[in-house]
């Protein structure tokens, strides 16, 4: 990203924003993201916690990315009760831009290795353990209610119901995309909204939503393969809980049945809404391309596969029939099984 640089926090600064916890002996900087900036911090007492910040407002960032390290410490308090969540202790937030020019959030460093690198094989036993973690996971974050659907940070993206959220939170990109100059199909996006609004009015109640539980967000005992902790919460929302299914499979690989066991997938207005996240976040990943100002031999894939993505769930939905009454044909979004059958050797 073009606003990396300005993203590196000195040594003075990370010691300062560590002061309340203890003295820092030793920092190193965590590779991996494109969004936040994330340090590995020693303390004298022996403890390592990890300190993270996002950049402050600018243009390569999304509407919705308005205050993202309130929203992970926001989720990280929510988990300090729920151990089930596999959160890291929060320990310190600064949130007053004085020491860091965005905000600070530090939590304790996380056992296990990051699911990417564990080395986990198809068929393997730690891969099996490591799949029915992550399927036992994704619904209990959807125990955790709230008051309002949307963004937590965002009021302009909040709205009583799911589907006035979610069409504030795609037109909201849409516009990002229009910003940035991003080609995207805005207009095939706004009929399928318009055309199936009536399988988002099913969800009424706000549940928390990761929406980021891909393999990179994961961490895994190495030995045994089992599920040890969850990072990145920074983009959660209250919404629909299948969006976990979406968050947790970007690429549109497709998910094995034991992750997926812990949802309605087969309904007609559950497979429609499925649908629906999918045309969300191929949207958000074809858009992030322009918008951030992504550069190496990578992008043109990551792009292709993104547009991909977007063009497969708007045909699946433009397939589907919504009839007088509101009910969506149960024989649409057969697409979703397709891709659901689809090897998921890349991510899971």
């Amino acid at each position: 990203m073009p606003d990396a640089a300005h993203r590196t926090l000195s040594l003075d600064t990370l010691t300062r924003l560590v002061a309340p916890l203890g003295v820092l002996v030793d920092a190193a900087r965590l590779e991996g993201g494109s969004f936040a900036t994330t340090y590995r911090v020693t303390l004298a007492d022996g403890r390592r916690v990890v300190v993270k910040t996002a950049p402050p407002a600018s243009g390569t960032l999304f509407t919705s990315e308005h205050d993202p390290v309130r929203t992970e410490a926001m989720v990280y308090g929510l988990g300090a009760t729920r151990p089930e969540l596999l959160m890291p202790r929060l320990l310190h937030t600064d949130l007053t831009r004085a020491v860091a020019p965005g905000d600070v959030v530090v939590a304790a460093f996380l056992d296990g290795v990051p699911w990417t690198v564990a080395g986990l094989e198809d068929g393997a036993p730690r891969t099996a353990r490591a799949r029915a973690d992550l399927g036992a996971l994704l619904p209990r974050f959807g125990t955790v209610t709230g008051a309002v659907f949307g963004y937590p940070q965002q009021p302009a993206l909040q709205a009583p119901t799911w589907r006035g959220a979610f069409t504030a939170i795609v037109t909201a990109v849409l516009a990002d995309a229009e910003r940035c100059g991003a080609d995207v199909p805005a207009d095939r996006v706004r009929a399928a909204l318009a055309a199936h609004g009536a399988a988002l009015d099913e969800v009424t109640v706000p549940r928390l939503v990761h929406t980021d539980l891909w393999p990179g967000n994961l961490f895994v005992d190495p030995g045994t393969g089992a599920l040890t902790g969850v990072i990145d919460p920074e983009r959660a929302l209250w919404g629909d809980p299948l969006l976990e299914l979406v968050g947790a499979d970007p690429a549109d690989a497709g998910l094995p049945d034991v992750v997926t066991a812990g949802f309605d997938t087969t309904s007609p207005g559950a497979r429609t809404r499925l649908l629906l996240g999918r045309v969300w976040l191929a949207l958000v990943m074809t858009t992030e391309v322009t918008l951030r100002g992504y550069e190496g031999d990578w992008v043109a894939e990551y792009e292709e596969g993104a547009r991909a993505a977007l063009g497969r769930a708007l045909e699946a939905l433009g397939a589907s029939a919504v009839l007088d009454g509101g009910t969506v044909d149960a024989e649409v979004p057969v697409a979703v099984e397709t891709v659901a059958a689809t090897t998921v050797e890349e991510h899971l």
